[in-house]
């Protein structure tokens, strides 16, 4: 195994794959451990892998092709031996050339002709395999060594857990109490559970004392959780765009369990070890549900689900998130709460 000192780990977005890029990044870490790596992210996430255990390096990059090449000339001079393509595009394949890295690693099957720029291409057997343990075939060819459960490891700073505290206090919640955290925003229109479904699952919740609702996502998502908050009858926290994503960890660690769409902070809360609830409806579990065990995914059965669209072309639109009652997801979330007291 070339003995690599400088590597470049290329993951530039999004929320939910740079989670799942996290235990290849550890077991690269593990392989080479006087290795210094750096990690490439757009600036937007920056402060989240900043608190990704094994990275000694963030490097932030502005957004578009200008943002990128600025950072050609810094790069360069860092001299790596090898740059890790984890995006698999065109950008992101050709800016492990450019930088210099002698050795790039990649998929052989990563689009935009990607795989061009790569001196070793890493073949997946199947398209039905967790983005996690994809990305950790890359590891295992550099190789690093695989272990039978996957790590991710956040570090959690002091003053993250005290700044979460103080908000969670300043929001009206008791140290010590149960909350609930829900996210009910996703990029995809598509991956949107309905509002009035939020709505009538919350109060379920609240209403059987099972703790208090929490919700989150950033500043533009606040008018989707206002849609669901008018819905109501009971009343609920509102913490949209009150944290930052550096904060997501802290704040995700401390719930009780967390209800969500298909979505980057479900990544961030199964890493953490909170229990999730999660709505799928266009996409897949298999490749991206929350990865481990303990979580519940709940879809409605039809056929044409996963379409992996944006748009939906089902007669019935989104008939998939739809057939999931607010019914279900209680018993899900009185179900995840059963196990976990039952494994303390």
């Amino acid at each position: 195994m070339p003995d690599y000192r400088r590597i470049l780990f290329i993951k530039p977005s999004s929320l939910g794959d740079i989670v799942h890029a996290m235990p290849a990044l550890l077991a690269i870490r593990l392989a080479h451990p006087s290795a210094t790596i750096t990690w490439l992210v757009k600036r937007q996430w920056s402060d989240l892998v900043e608190r990704i255990e094994g990275v000694d390096r963030v490097w932030p990059l502005a957004p578009g092709l200008g943002g990128w090449l600025s950072e050609v000339p810094g790069l360069r001079e860092q001299r790596f031996d090898v740059a890790i393509d984890l995006q698999g595009l065109f950008r992101s394949a050709a800016m492990g050339w450019i930088c210099g890295a002698p050795h790039r690693v990649g998929f052989a099957n990563a689009r935009e002709g990607s795989p061009w720029f790569y001196t070793r291409r890493v073949s997946v057997p199947t398209v039905e395999i967790h983005a996690v343990d994809r990305y950790l075939s890359v590891a295992q060819a550099l190789g690093a060594g695989i272990g039978e459960k996957p790590e991710f490891r956040f570090r959690i700073r002091q003053s993250d857990r005290e700044e979460v505290d103080r908000l969670l206090n300043q929001a009206g919640l008791t140290p010590g109490a149960n909350w609930v955290a829900i996210n009910v925003s996703a990029r995809w229109p598509t991956k949107r559970w309905p509002a009035a479904s939020f709505a009538a699952a919350a109060d379920l919740i609240q209403d059987a004392g099972l703790g208090a609702v929490v919700f989150i996502g950033g500043p533009d998502e606040q008018g989707d959780v206002a849609a669901v908050k008018a819905l109501m009858k009971t009343s609920a926290i509102d913490m949209t765009g009150a944290t930052t994503v550096g904060l997501l960890p802290a704040l995700l660690h401390k719930a009780r369990l967390f209800i969500t769409n298909d979505s980057g902070p479900m990544h961030i809360a199964a890493a953490v070890g909170t229990p999730v609830v999660a709505l799928f409806g266009p996409t897949s579990a298999t490749r991206t549900g929350p990865y481990g065990a303990g979580h519940r995914v709940l879809t409605g059965q039809v056929p044409c689900s996963p379409c992996f669209s944006r748009s939906c072309r089902n007669p019935v639109t989104l008939e998939c998130l739809h057939k999931v009652s607010p019914e279900q997801v209680m018993a899900a979330v009185r179900a995840q709460l059963i196990s976990r007291v039952a494994s303390r």
